[in-house]
């Protein structure tokens, strides 16, 4: 992406682009026997959340409001963002602002499309701080995808994550894309809900530990999701939450990323 366009006109054109990959084949409805095949409390967490006798959601559009920070002890910034998402194919794309001081902003574009991944900063949605792309940025928005899928769980059903067993109240997701792959151990409590998912991704260039804590679930439209998040490094030298947010609104199925 070249100096001078901003992030945001960036993200509006990704986000249109994605969406058409979906095309215009209608969403099958979840069934009961849907869920066989699943490991027992990934079951029940989908019996919890209401997803039976729903569409499968093809399309998520929504947008968070939060609290960011790069490094250990860094001050807390605040963040907007907005986020589109496709679950066949499965792609993301999230663009997110923070402003460190007043006047001054920072923006960021993660996607994930097509099995690859790429990560873009600008100083002031304009001027280029990093654009990073390859194998490890792949795992890491492999990862991602999986982790937020919590708020579209009609995905778990779909053939590209592969489920295994661990206990009764745990199992384990694998996402395989062109060059890397992704695994997450979900936990659930006793009301059968996703408390945390714990995966590897990669940091400054090695692979550490990393996990999602969801908290207060809510009926929107119709699904149980958790609406709250913070999202961890679990590294050798102590754990470092550097994301803290909220979903202020989640649409599904719309036919276009912008109205």
């Amino acid at each position: 992406m070249r100096s001078g366009i901003t992030v945001k006109k960036t993200a509006h054109h990704l986000a249109r682009k994605l969406f058409a990959q979906c095309g215009g084949i209608a969403s099958k409805t979840v069934r009961e026997a849907d869920l066989a095949r699943l490991p027992g409390p990934v079951r029940e967490y989908l019996r919890y959340v209401q997803v039976i006798g729903r569409p499968m959601i093809r399309t998520v559009r929504l947008q968070q409001a939060g609290l960011f920070r790069m490094r250990p002890g860094q001050r807390w910034q605040p963040l907007i963002a907005e986020q589109y998402f496709t679950a066949d194919p499965p792609a993301f794309l999230w663009h997110g602002t923070i402003r460190p001081i007043p006047f001054l902003s920072v923006s960021a574009l993660d996607m994930f499309s097509e099995g690859r991944g790429s990560m873009i900063i600008k100083l002031l949605s304009r001027i280029p701080l990093a654009h990073e792309q390859g194998p490890e940025i792949d795992q890491g928005e492999l990862a991602r995808f999986l982790a937020e899928t919590a708020w579209f769980p009609t995905a778990w059903l779909s053939d590209y994550i592969r489920w295994e067993s661990i206990d009764g109240q745990s199992a384990k997701a694998t996402m395989i894309g062109r060059e890397a792959r992704a695994s997450a151990i979900l936990s659930f409590n006793a009301d059968r809900q996703l408390t945390r998912l714990t995966a590897q991704r990669y940091y400054q260039k090695r692979l550490e530990g990393w996990s999602g804590q969801y908290h207060e679930y809510h009926d929107i439209h119709g699904i149980r999701i958790p609406t709250r998040v913070e999202v961890t490094w679990n590294l050798d030298s102590g754990d470092f939450t550097y994301f803290q947010g909220e979903i202020i609104d989640i649409e599904y199925d719309v036919s276009s990323p912008y109205s």
